[in-house]
């Protein structure tokens, strides 16, 4: 039971007995009567298992932070990205200071200084996130009462620019691209390109696909797992690339795929024996940054800027990332009236609709559309393209039997990394 006395001439303490036995002391009242007020207010809070000993929220930032890392069950990558936000930001700005002393204006502030400095929005909001979790696990173990941090009611500028609408492409600049990924790279990448286009699958997804996992069952018909399990390759800022579950617990899916892409792919799985579908020249397992720094780049950016190259590209579609076919993809079911429910299920997304996700099934009818839209799309593309002859023997054995020549690309086709 706290009680109070007098701790000078003018002031008083509020004494209180913790669990342990020691004796706790909150100073700093003016009168009897101001430190008797509080400590009814501590009485009611204890009732309520509310109250926090002022002294446990004395641990610093520093302090705290590394019990709570070990105590994140969370993906490798993830962990990674938060022990360096609290290396590179958060622990030099509030490092020595007591999670107690936390405000919102004060992170706030903090906040305003970080977009000043100029890091990207997307960085700042994943910072102040990070701190949020933070501070929130405290409150959760009652180190302090709440945590400070919270959404912004008032004060908020007015945006000064808007946010890139993210690039994404028709079939045929997809197949373009294609083309001049498989001239100054590797056909094999001009094929996980495609691929990509005509599933809608993520990174991770594609390059940590299985053989086992990608069935053709003949000529025209196949489809690829995503494994729940080992279904995405992951690449974590130190150590090697690992195989684990992909994003969400939806990602975990079937995909069918196009005829077209069937046929392109079993003659791709002709030029290698590693077990995974998509490798690098080299036979080794791909990493984002280097495709997207030797294929992706110069294929839909161009390099004509570039003096002394062996292979000049025109720009086909500047700004265009490997991401930006899965939302070419989704452009492209939205605009063949693919059913909402339907896609979902192919993009590995939550349906917002929690009834329309419990019984989310696509008849089978509803597939075969899916399926000749995309091989619609293809078969234009085809048909539309203006790439040298020369440059399009990659992908001949994607044409049905009896219309071309049904061939895989020659193996020393295939430029090294």
């Amino acid at each position: 039971m706290p009680w109070a006395e007098q701790s000078a001439d003018t002031t008083w303490r509020v004494r209180y007995r913790r669990d342990d036995g020691t004796i706790g002391s909150i100073s700093g009242f003016p009168t009897d009567t101001a430190a008797n007020d509080h400590i009814a207010d501590m009485k009611v809070a204890q009732r309520h298992g509310t109250w926090i000993d002022p002294a446990v929220g004395r641990i610093t930032v520093a302090a705290w932070a590394p019990d709570w890392l070990d105590a994140l069950d969370i993906d490798q990558r993830t962990e990674e990205n938060y022990r360096s936000f609290l290396t590179k930001h958060i622990l030099p700005r509030w490092g020595s200071t007591a999670l107690a002393d936390i405000t919102n204006l004060t992170v706030r502030t903090w906040e305003k200084h970080l977009r000043a400095s100029g890091l990207a929005k997307t960085t700042v909001d994943s910072i102040i996130k990070c701190f949020s979790l933070t501070l929130g696990d405290a409150a959760d173990e009652k180190v302090i009462a709440v945590n400070p941090i919270h959404a912004r009611r008032r004060g908020r500028r007015r945006r000064t620019h808007r946010t890139p609408r993210k690039v994404w492409a028709e079939p045929a600049d997809v197949l373009r691209i294609a083309d001049q990924i498989a001239r100054i790279y590797a056909p094999a990448g001009a094929v996980l390109f495609l691929t990509a286009a005509w599933t809608g699958a993520r990174w991770g997804e594609l390059v940590g696909l299985q053989r086992h996992h990608l069935h053709l069952v003949d000529g025209d018909t196949g489809f690829l797992v995503v494994d729940p399990d080992l279904g995405a390759l992951h690449e974590p800022n130190r150590g090697p690339l690992y195989l684990g579950p992909p994003k969400t617990e939806e990602s975990a899916r079937t995909i069918t795929l196009p005829p077209f892409l069937v046929r392109l792919l079993r003659a791709h799985l002709s030029t290698h024996t590693h077990p995974h579908v998509f490798v690098t020249p080299n036979h080794e397992l791909h990493r984002r940054s280097n495709f997207s720094r030797r294929a992706v780049r110069p294929a839909a950016d161009g390099n004509t800027h570039i003096a002394h190259l062996a292979h000049r590209l025109h720009p086909i579609k500047p700004g265009l990332t490997f991401h930006g076919l899965r939302h070419s993809h989704k452009t492209w079911l939205i605009d063949d009236g693919v059913p909402e429910i339907a896609q979902a299920l192919r993009l590995g997304h939550v349906l917002a609709d929690k009834v329309q996700q419990t019984y989310s099934h696509v008849a089978a009818a509803v597939e075969q559309r899916l399926l000749h839209g995309l091989q619609a799309r293809w078969d234009k593309a085809i048909a539309d393209n203006t790439t040298p002859p020369e440059d399009t023997t990659w992908r001949g054995a994607a044409q049905p039997h009896g219309s071309a020549p049904s061939h895989s690309y020659p193996a020393t086709t295939q430029r090294r990394e």
